[in-house]
């Protein structure tokens, strides 16, 4: 439940893998903390959570839930909603879509990415069970099988010569983008990655699995899984109102927030952290990021409240 306050340590915006690690370490520092969240995180299309050291396998509700949990026992707290804008001033006043308006001293921003596909049909009806796109999280389950990669931007190569670790099968769809560098060309050739081309035009979609890739000519090229690299966009346009707007990655992969390796944005009083400013990161690095944050937030609320006491006394 949602205890009204006149005001908090610390707002979370965010309730994924930053966002929670972020609050637990600042609840467990005795702060008055409160997750916002949206209920959406990036991993629900999954249907495990893989990588992720003793809980390898885990579905996402149920670590979610696990994580709440953790927040909630000691003393934090976790609100369903979304941020709509966040003026500064002293503090910060934080308002959600249902017009609430909460007071936080500091803010921690970890609202994840969004992720742009392709206009091509079937992608995002399959995106997170047979349509991927990171080998650590799901090169493990498709090991072995027919494996395609579709091109859709500079990660596009990469990830072919990635995927080709968990099997030997791998077909690179070169779809709409220009044709592969001569050094390309030979790499995949040594490593016997089949190139073909031609704009794909949907997916064939058999018994609930992905079976094969057409081609706008109507070939169908049979496949288990395909690996798309999508466009990765930061949810963080609430931020604009004090001065944090989304910037181009210099890898021409999406929009993502700047920090400092601490999360420590450039308005005084905002750190970020997970996927918001690190488009790459995974569940791991996300927990380890927010957590990391959040030991930042608590020194440096330390810090204003030592120099507030010497001032008063």
């Amino acid at each position: 439940m949602f205890e009204q306050r006149d005001g908090y340590d610390v707002v979370v915006v965010g309730g994924g893998a930053a966002g929670l690690s972020g609050a637990l370490v600042l609840a467990r520092s005795r702060r008055s903390v409160v997750v916002i969240d949206s209920g959406s995180p990036r991993f629900t299309p999954a249907a495990n959570i893989h990588g992720l050291v003793s809980q390898d396998g885990i579905t996402p509700a149920e670590w979610l839930e696990r994580g709440r949990s953790d927040v909630l026992r000691h003393g934090g707290e976790v609100v369903h909603g979304t941020v709509e804008a966040v003026a500064g001033g002293t503090g910060f006043a934080v308002t959600l879509a249902d017009y609430r308006t909460i007071f936080t001293r500091r803010l921690l921003v970890t609202t994840g990415l969004t992720d742009e596909l392709p206009g091509i049909p079937g992608l995002w009806d399959r995106w997170g069970r047979d349509v991927l796109h990171c080998p650590y999280c799901h090169g493990w389950e498709v090991r072995d099988q027919a494996i395609g990669v579709l091109a859709t931007g500079p990660l596009s190569v990469y990830q072919a010569s990635l995927f080709r670790q968990w099997s030997d099968d791998v077909t690179f769809f070169s779809h709409a983008t220009p044709s592969l560098s001569e050094e390309d060309t030979e790499r995949f050739a040594a490593r016997g990655i089949r190139v073909v081309d031609g704009a794909v035009e949907s997916l064939d979609i058999v018994d609930d699995r992905l079976a094969g890739v057409r081609l706008a000519d109507g070939t169908v090229v049979s496949r288990d899984a395909l690996v798309v690299s999508p466009r990765m966009v930061a949810r963080a346009r609430f931020l604009a109102g004090v001065g944090l707007r989304l910037v181009e990655h210099p890898a021409g992969i999406g929009q993502y927030i700047p920090s400092d390796v601490t999360g420590r944005t450039d308005v005084p009083g905002i750190w970020v952290a997970g996927n918001v400013t690190d488009l790459t990161a995974q569940v791991a690095t996300a927990a380890a990021a927010g957590a990391a944050a959040a030991a930042q937030i608590n020194a440096d609320l330390v810090e204003e409240e030592t120099h507030s006491a010497a001032a008063s006394g």
